[in-house]
Formats: C-alpha cells, structure tokens, sequence
C-alpha cells in the first residue's frame, strides 16, 4: 500500500464511479464538539487540494447544517467532487414520514439535501440506518426514479442486516432497478462483526466497503492507551459520550496498547495504524476519516503511507480476532471440510 495517496483514485464497488481512497466524513462540520466553520474550511481545502474527491455528509448531522457548510465549501469544485448524503434519520421531530426509509421520507429528504448542499444532484445517496418496516420494494423502486430523474446518480446503504442487503440488491439486480455501489459500516480493530456476514455480502454483491469509525470512536487514536494522557474536553464533547457508553473497558484499552506498540516500532501514529488495517481488507474501497482540526486530518491521511506486512497484520488480528459463530465456525471444521470435497484437494475463488 506504501506510496497511495488521496489521487489513488478506486472504482466503488461494482460502479465506474472513482473515488479516493479515504473518503472526508463531515460530521463534525457544524456539532458544538465538532470543528467551527473557519477549520472546517481548513480541513476540507487540506484534503481536496491533495487530490481527495469523495465528501460524505448526512442531512441528519447537526440538524442539516454539515449539509449546508459542506455544500457551500463544494460550491466552486462541485464537478470534479463525489458528493454523498444519506436519508432515514429525522432533521426535526414530530412527523413520522419525515423519518424512516419510506418513498415520503426519501423524496424529502433528497429535496431538502439538494437545497443544503447547493446542487442540483447527489453523486451517492445512501439509506442511512435500516427501520425494519418499509417494504423492500418501496425502498429499491424509489431509488430508482430519483436515478432516473437525475438527481441522483448512485446509490448505497448503511446499518443494515447482511440478509436485508443481499435481499435488496438480488430484487434490485432482477428488476432491473439501480443496484447499490456502496455499504457504509462500522468496522475498526475493535468491532470486527460486520466480517461475519456483511463485508463478505458487499464483496460477493459488488458493493465497495466504507468503514466509519475505522478509530474506533477514538478509542484506536492513542489517548486511550496504557498510560496515555487524556486530552481535557470540552463540555459536551464526545468525550465524555464515549466514556458514558462503557466502551472504554479492558479489552478495548487491550487493542490499543497493541495498535500503540505497532504504531511505535513503526514510528507511525496510532490512528494510521488502525486505518491502514482496514484498507488492507480487499472488500474496503474507502474507510471515512472525520477530523475536528487539520492536525488530525493530516495524520489520517498519512496512513496511505503505512505498509502494514503480514506479521504486522497476524500481531493485529490476535489482538482483536473475534468468533464468528454459526455456522462459520462449524463449515470451518475438518470434518466438515473433508465431507464436502470428498477428502481430496480444492482450490477455492479468492
């Protein structure tokens, strides 16, 4: 992986969309925890002058505004820009069809993100976390028409069952509908679920994989390893989120004492370390890095240049390996193996 960079540019999943390979998340565009608009511009000028081209945003993110600045920020490059926003979560509360992933819920929300972001199009919208009520084909056939109409050009989903995502993209791929590009999930050294069932979905569906959270909340960065000063934070900030939710507990201070070894043999960061093991998943076109200072931005971005070996990543994986469960762990077992192939030798599609 040693000498990418931002200009490296990778097809998203089963599309002829290119985009970079570290995607600018703008959730901290506008959050009182969040960069102010002057380091936001800072940071979104740093990653697009280094050839970045893939912005992702949320009409749900500080109630629209990381809509508004990232669209006024994009304004002037907005061709040469891959613009992603998603729908499903409310901006406002009280009207139920403003929220979930329904027909209403979707054209409005894409209005309402035209009109933020200042455009006259979305390059990738998303279906941003999955409700459990709106049928399949409701979701799939309105993607569709907004494909149709222009305003948006590809489309993708996050937070959603494997099961869900394979249903929809097979109905998708049958009737002929716009099939998604993209997946959008949490995954980072210390939350490895999602290689159960949904990174292997994307792979086999065509879907490129977009980690967020490849630091783990954070909690990869460093701060939290052993003996590590915390910075003070400020009232409100994430913080004391994370500290509230448990996630700092043992195991993951674990992990990060290992990703901090690593990073230190190597005299790279932490944060590169743990966003250099999602890239080298096969499945990953472009993890999302979200930075409240242009310091921060600067090391994510670095991690383009760190060339984990297979030691470095075997040291990685006994640090965080998890089980898979059923029925992974048992299609893995000899005898299961031996039953399927007849006893003799197979080489398997990689």
């Amino acid at each position: 992986m040693t000498g990418l960079s931002l200009d490296s540019y990778r097809l998203l999943g089963r599309s002829g969309l290119r985009v970079s390979p570290l995607c600018l998340g703008t959730m901290t565009f506008g959050e009182s925890w969040g960069a102010d608009v002057a380091e936001s511009r800072r940071i979104f000028d740093a990653y697009i002058d280094r050839g970045g081209n893939f912005v992702d945003t949320a009409g749900y993110y500080a109630q629209g505004r990381s809509e508004e600045i990232t669209g006024t920020f994009a304004r002037e490059k907005r061709d040469r820009l891959v613009l992603s926003t998603k729908y499903s979560l409310a901006v406002t509360q009280g009207d139920p069809n403003a929220a979930g992933n329904g027909r209403k819920s979707m054209m409005r929300s894409v209005e309402d993100s035209l009109k933020r972001l200042g455009t006259d199009y979305i390059d990738l919208l998303f279906l941003h976390v999955w409700d459990d009520t709106t049928p399949a084909d409701e979701i799939m056939r309105g993607f569709d028409d907004l494909v149709r109409q222009g305003k948006v050009l590809y489309i993708g989903i996050s937070d959603t069952p494997a099961w869900q995502v394979a249903r929809l993209q097979t109905m998708a791929e049958l009737r002929g509908w716009t099939q998604l590009a993209a997946l959008q999930v949490e995954y980072s050294l210390l939350q490895r679920a999602t290689e159960r069932d949904l990174i292997p979905a994307a792979k086999a569906l065509g879907l490129g994989v977009m980690p967020w959270s490849p630091l783990g909340s954070g909690l990869l960065s460093g701060k939290y390893a052993t003996g590590a000063q915390l910075p003070s934070d400020p009232a409100g900030g994430r913080g004391d989120m994370i500290a509230a939710s448990g996630r700092v507990n043992p195991a993951a201070v674990a992990v990060a004492d290992v990703v901090k070894a690593l990073a230190d043999d190597l005299g790279v960061s932490s944060a590169q370390v743990a966003i250099a093991w999602t890239l080298a998943n096969p499945a990953v076109t472009s993890p999302l890095i979200g930075a409240r200072t242009l310091r921060q931005l600067e090391d994510n971005i670095g991690a383009l240049n760190v060339d984990l070996t297979a030691e470095h990543l075997a040291r990685l994986d006994e640090a965080s390996r998890i089980d898979l469960g059923f029925p992974h762990d048992f299609l893995a077992y000899d005898f299961v193996r031996a039953g399927l192939t007849g006893a003799t030798s197979l080489r398997t599609r990689t």
